[in-house]
């Protein structure tokens, strides 16, 4: 088993692996605009390689794309299929070479995936593994329904739900995450029972509903593509779904769980440099929280101090503009909204200038 780590590895190794077919190469697209690796399948089609090709039939941003891409690939002589839309996305990425060895991907074909974001590749020869990605490809591609018949190899809706929520129930230790948007609300609780009965619950990307006892951060200066779990620095997901209802229950989603120590290890330091990157992204977010917090409340410390000289001026031109017999009825909430008003204008104004005086300084 072999690891790719992107944006580290590139394409190298997926060019090497289309190089290398010499007979079958079965690979599904959901989004595509990487040269090279079509150049390469170009080449492997010229060269006498059955090279199939499934295309989604839905990809948000990208349809008009994938169309042209399927008109260009014929015209290479690669065959084209196109997903069914009895289910809401096809969205798994894998690519099966001689039918001998798997890649399964979290990044799809693209320079965005591949150069500008952190995302994991998983390849295999594992024959029980590529004979069940074998079945779920003939599956798809000729709009025959799939049943799961391996428990490591992740599909949804097959059993993606099951199978990641007995994986995430075994955690005795520790789960490191990576997920750019944890929404389903039942995998939230079960993460929740695990930090409760003390496993430690790290997670690289986003929670959209309440997620107290879990510790969640943002990944700094690089775009976050991956779905991954490690579980007790032993056993791993990666796969194209987060634990989101939509992509467990709705979507064709492909994901493996493995052992692998040497591929596991890789996953760890990467982890762990990218925890330490995200924690000091969010300590410097803290910090900067706390300075303006300070320079907030030290503005309004000053204010205060003057706020006997800034009483009387008031009272003073009340009573210049009313008079002081009492004659003139003064409509107190009016007032002091447009008092709250012409402070807070120049409050504003003062701190403008202040701010560009400190600019150019």
């Amino acid at each position: 088993m072999m690891l790719v780590v992107q944006p580290d590895d590139g394409v190298n190794e997926l060019i090497k692996g289309i190089d290398s077919a010499k007979t079958t190469i079965e690979i599904t697209i959901f989004r595509f605009d990487h040269r090279k690796i079509e150049s390469a399948l170009t080449h492997a089609a010229k060269r006498g390689v059955f090279v199939h090709a499934l295309i989604a039939s839905v990809s948000s941003g990208g349809e008009k794309y994938l169309r042209k891409l399927e008109m260009r690939l014929l015209d290479q002589g690669i065959t084209v299929g196109r997903t069914d839309n009895n289910l809401a996305r096809y969205h798994s990425k894998l690519m099966i070479i001689d039918r001998q060895v798997l890649y399964l991907m979290g990044f799809n074909a693209t320079y965005l995936d591949i150069a500008r974001s952190r995302s994991f590749g998983i390849i295999t020869k594992s024959k029980p593994i590529v004979q069940e990605s074998v079945k779920l490809f003939e599956a798809d591609a000729n709009r025959r329904s799939y049943v799961a018949g391996l428990e490591t190899l992740v599909v949804s809706p097959a059993n993606a739900r099951k199978q990641l929520t007995v994986f995430l129930r075994g955690a005795r230790k520790q789960l490191l995450i990576y997920d750019p948007k944890i929404s389903d609300i039942p995998m939230i609780h079960l993460l929740q029972q695990r930090a409760r009965a003390g496993v430690e619950v790290k997670i690289i990307g986003k929670v959209t509903h309440h997620h107290e006892e879990l510790t969640v951060r943002k990944l700094p200066s690089i775009r976050l593509h991956t779905r991954t779990i490690i579980r007790d620095g032993q056993r791993a997901f990666i796969g194209s779904q987060s634990l989101r209802g939509i992509e467990l229950d709705g979507r064709r989603e492909a994901g493996l769980i493995f052992e692998d120590a040497k591929v596991i290890g890789v996953l760890l330091k990467t982890f762990e440099k990218d925890w330490a990157m995200a924690t000091m992204g969010a300590l410097s977010k803290e910090q900067r929280s706390v300075s303006t917090s300070k320079t907030a409340k030290h503005l309004v410390k000053v204010v205060t101090q003057e706020n006997a000289s800034l009483a009387e001026i008031i009272k003073g031109s009340l009573e210049e503009a009313v008079g002081t017999n009492g004659d003139v009825k003064v409509k107190h909430k009016k007032v002091e909204r447009e008092v709250k008003k012409a402070v807070k204008a120049v409050i504003d104004e003062t701190l403008t200038d202040a701010m560009k005086d400190v600019k150019r300084n």
